[in-house]
């Protein structure tokens, strides 16, 4: 839990420019991939938009990774 916030605070501190993540819900292992995480202070969940399904997703236990634009795009396709 504490390295999932210090991650996110990393990642809304030196993030400009395109953004890219790659979220990972570590309960189930699942990936999504979206152009941005809003993250929520109390609860420690995250709220973003799956880029590939269009879905609104909130994780409460999940591994946000700044990812190149390219890494995206090879995400988004498979």
């Amino acid at each position: 839990m504490r390295r999932t916030l210090l991650l996110l605070s990393l990642l809304f501190l030196g993030a400009c420019g395109g953004k890219y993540y790659r979220v990972t819900d570590t309960a189930s292992g699942r990936v999504y991939y979206t152009r941005d995480v809003d993250t929520k202070r109390r609860s420690g969940a995250v709220d973003f938009k799956d880029s590939k399904s269009g879905a609104k997703v909130t994780l409460q236990s999940s591994q946000v990774e700044k990812i190149t634009e390219a890494q995206y795009q090879q995400g988004i396709a498979k």
